[in-house]
């Protein structure tokens, strides 16, 4: 890409769009096209073909969803699969329609099997069930992977999907019920320390083992994968290949830690002094979720921020949402 191409990035106010923003300013890209939902919802298949027409991007970074935790998976599962449905159906179609150079639909690890093996390839794919808890957000991500592989056998477009491990940092959502446990654990440790409390609680057996990666390391990857050249990027789009694999690409750190681990983590980073206590009537969810990133660190991409750095900004931008010192 350019530094004067055209870009449209499709949810940039997110915790991942705000990543993508931040990545490309810096790098000097200087025609960057934004749309907040207010200016164009991307559920409605008129709006997004007029916008196409109108702006015609030369390349979607497709990072807008409908997004949640566990509770919120449970308690909104329509609106989960129907929103982003809609969203990436309205965008990948009209990106082809457009003649959009080239695409990259942004999902999410839960796509693959609750128990498929440890470290998660990309032909793990549809080999097994689901995990329950994030199902229907996790079918819509792989009805989008799919529409990416068809689109390019048929129509010889562009379009690759990379699966980020579970993200965290600045710009993400600290609500205390529909957040991701990163934030969460910080909204919640924060409290307990200004409120003076004991004790925290934290849900399930703090057993389950998470990867977390930086947004803004998963945003240097995203730019680094649409600035590959033909002879790296084509192969990855599996539009004339036979060996069954997606035009898909992990994106991870390749280390894990239990959640209780994350726990004690959070604690030290917020300056929390009481006890942690867990909840084991609360759900755990996927009890192991590590990505095989190696396609990608093979291409020469790696991770630059550790997580114990990644948390101390992500507490300074919590405390800056919240108008504290």
């Amino acid at each position: 890409m350019n530094l004067n191409a055209k870009i449209f990035v499709a949810g940039h106010r997110g915790l991942v769009g705000s990543a993508l923003m931040r990545q490309l300013q810096a790098k000097g890209y200087s025609n960057i096209v934004t749309r907040t939902h207010a200016e164009l919802d991307l559920t409605n298949q008129q709006l997004v073909a007029e916008f196409f027409v109108s702006e015609k991007p030369e390349y979607v970074i497709l990072a807008a969803a409908k997004v949640g935790g566990i509770h919120a998976n449970n308690i909104y599962p329509a609106e989960f699969i129907q929103e982003n449905l809609a969203i990436q159906t309205n965008v990948i179609h009209q990106s082809y329609v457009a003649g959009v150079k080239r695409l990259l639909f942004l999902g999410s690890s839960c796509i693959y099997p609750r128990d498929c093996p440890q470290p998660i390839k990309e032909e793990c794919l549809l080999t097994g069930p689901l995990e329950p808890t994030n199902r229907p957000y996790a079918l819509a991500k792989i009805a989008g992977i799919e529409m990416c592989w068809s689109y390019n056998r048929q129509y010889g477009t562009q379009f690759l999907a990379m699966m980020p491990t579970n993200l965290y940092g600045p710009g993400d959502n600290y609500h205390p019920e529909n957040s991701h446990v990163i934030p969460a654990m910080i909204r919640k440790f924060h409290e307990a320390k200004v409120n003076h409390q004991d004790i925290v609680t934290i849900w399930g057996t703090g057993t389950p083992k998470r990867e977390f990666l930086y947004s803004d390391d998963m945003a240097e990857a995203c730019v680094f994968v649409m600035n590959l050249s033909d002879e790296q990027f084509k192969p990855l789009l599996a539009a004339d290949r036979n060996d069954g694999l997606p035009p898909l690409l992990n994106l991870g750190r390749g280390s894990d830690l239990t959640i209780a681990e994350l726990a004690n983590l959070v604690k030290e980073v917020v300056g929390f002094e009481g006890d942690i206590t867990l909840d084991v009537t609360k759900p755990d969810g996927t009890m192991k979720k590590l990505m095989d990133s190696g396609r990608l660190n093979q291409l020469g991409w790696r991770e630059s921020t550790s997580l114990l750095v990644g948390l101390r900004e992500v507490y300074q931008d919590f405390k800056n949402q919240e108008g504290l010192r």
